[in-house]
């Protein structure tokens, strides 16, 4: 059955969603903004804990590996680019919030009272994504590429480069932990639901395992299955959220008794 509009919605005109639309938006940039300015101030920090990872391949401990910067302004656009990708870490609750406050007009009273849990489990996923490659994954894949040719060249790797290709790897780590969450999204606005998740569970693991594949070039099956499994553990963990808060149809109205 098609979900009707509430009424805050059927009243309010277009205009009046751009403007609520506009001003989210607006908050969100602010705590973005916020967000980086933290980061900022922690920069060499964080690019100190980035580069550990690195310290783990043998190269590295040879002397062999040197990060260095190849242009002028590299130094000062990798701290940009690193200080938005910690200050977006920082600001996600926040921001999840404003997404929330724009959506939940559109939603039931019974269904408003999951945005707590809502903001709290995206920005929970979040890190634990990030946490999990980091930790898990990161160390194997870069010994790996550090050591490829048995120390037989020095590696003089661009610094910018090598915290992009981290903080690209974390981030998708990071936004693949949302699984779940984005499937209760999808689920509540009717575009999936378990059944078809269920039925689609193949191409789900295919699926995980090119993208395992693709963020460990490793010829070792074990890190691609690192990363493998708990993709698809979190699939099956969106199955089960999916069958938990799919939408329940509407009764059908009662005929009213007929009068004499």
């Amino acid at each position: 059955m098609t979900r009707t509009s509430t009424p805050e919605l059927q009243s309010a005109p277009l205009f009046d969603h751009l403007e609520e639309l506009r001003r989210r938006i607006i908050f969100a940039l602010i705590f973005l903004a916020l967000g980086m300015v933290v980061a900022f101030q922690f920069r060499m920090g964080l690019i100190e804990l980035i580069k550990v990872p690195l310290t783990y391949s043998q190269a590295y401990q040879d002397g062999k590996v040197q990060l260095v910067t190849l242009h002028l302004t590299e130094q000062f656009m990798l701290s940009l680019n690193l200080s938005f990708w910690a200050g977006l870490a920082l600001a996600l609750p926040f921001i999840l919030w404003q997404v929330w406050a724009f959506i939940a007009p559109g939603l039931y009273p019974q269904e408003r009272r999951w945005a707590l849990p809502f903001v709290v489990g995206a920005g929970v996923a979040f890190v634990l994504g990030i946490v999990f490659g980091y930790r898990l994954v990161l160390p194997t894949m870069v010994r790996f590429m550090a050591d490829f040719m048995g120390g037989a060249v020095e590696l003089n790797q661009s610094l910018g480069s090598y915290i992009g290709t981290v903080t690209t790897f974390l981030v998708a780590f990071g936004l693949a932990f949302e699984l779940p969450i984005l499937t209760v999204i999808l689920t509540r606005i009717g575009l999936v639901n378990h059944e078809l998740l269920r039925r689609g569970w193949r191409i789900a693991l295919v699926a995980i395992m090119v993208f395992a594949a693709v963020l460990t070039p490793t010829p070792d099956p074990g890190s691609m299955l690192l990363v493998a499994v708990p993709l698809y553990v979190l699939y099956e963990l969106g199955v089960l959220l999916s069958r938990i808060f799919r939408v329940q149809p509407l009764p059908e109205p009662e005929e009213s008794a007929l009068t004499p």
